[in-house]
């Protein structure tokens, strides 16, 4: 049997709704959901749960640091801890700007104070440039702005302010909180988003005044309805999020992304209606039964594997006595996998100081008399080398050719798996079905 589990916090509709519809859904296969219950965590401890949806670790830290350990142990996380933990709106924002989504202007603010029991001092902020130029800040995002906190939701500590006075006035409120002054947006029609997966977007007429949702389903053009869907795709694949609320402020026919950081949105009956709220309950154990077939490991902790593997294997064969080698990939960087993580430099040390050496961007195209003949992908470059043996870490390549073809053709068609890039098989199945709903 496989187990989903959920945690939650202070919910009332949602979460008995959620379980029942998982195990309507589950119940052919095995599948089974609850309540996670939890009382210490140790170590190495193996995973209960196949699948658990997230919706309070953001306000209990030691919820986080159990998913967390859940990933490890082979739980897929809805939505991933790692990620979450580390996100914040300033980057967010930043992130998305370079995607090409309208965003309004934002700068970060230093903190106006600080925790009670955190020992900061003048000394420790000789960092900061003071004073702060306020008016130079609000000529850059425009008047009136908004002062909101960098990460946070639920509509606290949010500000509208019209002129310095008014902005240092909110601003000596803040503390502790690391504040964002953003250019303030005089939208004509404002959207929430529900997303169920990466793709599935459900766009919403949203009052932000009211905090209300209105069913009006006519409520955006063809054009704007599909951009705001579009935006909020690529938000959501850039970010990695599964379970969110995006929220545009439209202007002039432009959709600006106002907030997408809300990994636990609100979900209750009474605050949705009774019209998403059974959306919503439809939608999201979609997204658990598709999770229960992907390697939680490699999608959300990014094990090393492939070149990774030969390159630590490399080394202890070297210093078990074996003689130098090189490690040759036509990829970037040898072992990518391993290249954000903790293992990335003691592992390269370990080969260096073997007599190893690692040449990416190369491909051997001959071996013969104790020599091979290496030629660089990015200049063409054939050099012949001595070796003894080696290590020929090769890169996935996407294979195109058929998609090309119904191109040239003429023929619609949609792209996922490796004929896009490479990726493992159940995540290519996850994209299939989540193109198909779409579908």
């Amino acid at each position: 049997m496989k187990k989903v589990g959920l945690l939650c916090g202070r919910e009332y509709s949602f979460p008995p709704a959620f379980i029942v519809k998982v195990n309507q859904l589950g119940k052919a296969d095995g599948v089974a959901a609850e309540f996670v219950k939890l009382g210490g965590t140790r170590m190495n401890e193996l995973a209960e749960y196949s699948v658990v949806v997230d919706r309070i670790s953001h306000e209990v830290e030691y919820y986080r640091g159990y998913l967390k350990h859940a990933v490890l142990q082979g739980t897929y996380v809805i939505n991933n801890p790692f990620w979450w933990t580390a996100d914040d709106k300033f980057f967010n924002y930043s992130v998305a700007e370079k995607l090409g989504i309208a965003i309004p202007k934002t700068v970060l603010l230093p903190q106006k104070g600080y925790p009670s029991d955190v020992d900061i001092n003048s000394e420790s902020l000789h960092n900061l440039t003071y004073p702060i130029d306020w008016d130079g800040l609000l000529d850059y995002v425009g008047r009136p702005a908004i002062l909101k906190p960098y990460s946070g939701g639920g509509w606290k500590h949010v500000y509208k302010v019209s002129n310095k006075e008014e902005l240092l006035a909110a601003y000596d409120k803040t503390s502790p909180y690391c504040m964002t002054l953003q250019e303030f947006i005089d939208f004509t029609g404002y959207v929430r988003c529900f997303t169920f997966g990466k793709n599935d977007i459900t766009p919403v007429r949203y009052d932000p005044k009211e905090r209300r949702y209105l069913i009006e389903h006519e409520y955006l053009s063809k054009d704007l309805g599909a951009r705001i869907v579009k935006d909020a795709q690529t938000i959501n694949q850039a970010l990695g999020y599964e379970m969110n609320t995006i929220e545009f402020a439209i202007k002039d026919d432009v959709p600006y992304a106002i907030d997408f950081l809300n990994p636990a949105p609100d979900m209750e009956r009474d605050r949705i209606t009774e019209f998403y709220f059974e959306h919503v309950v439809e939608k999201t154990p979609e997204i658990v039964i598709d999770a229960l077939h992907v390697d939680a490991l490699q999608a959300q902790l990014a094990v090393g594997k492939g070149d990774d593997v030969e390159l630590c294997h490399g080394a202890s064969d070297m210093e078990a006595g074996r003689p130098g080698q090189p490690v040759v990939t036509s990829a970037a960087v040898v072992a990518g996998g391993l290249f954000h993580s903790a293992a990335d430099v003691p592992a390269r040390q370990r080969l260096a100081r073997a007599g190893g050496t690692m040449q990416a961007h190369t491909v051997v195209t001959a071996w013969s008399g104790g020599a091979a003949t290496l030629r660089s992908t990015l200049t063409g470059a054939e050099s012949v080398e001595p070796f003894e043996w080696m290590v020929i870490a090769e890169t996935p390549t996407a294979n195109s050719t058929l998609a090309a073809a119904l191109r040239e053709g003429g023929v619609p068609f949609h792209e996922i798996g490796d004929c896009v890039a490479p990726r493992r098989a159940s995540l290519a199945f996850y994209e299939g079905r989540d193109l198909a709903r779409q579908l």
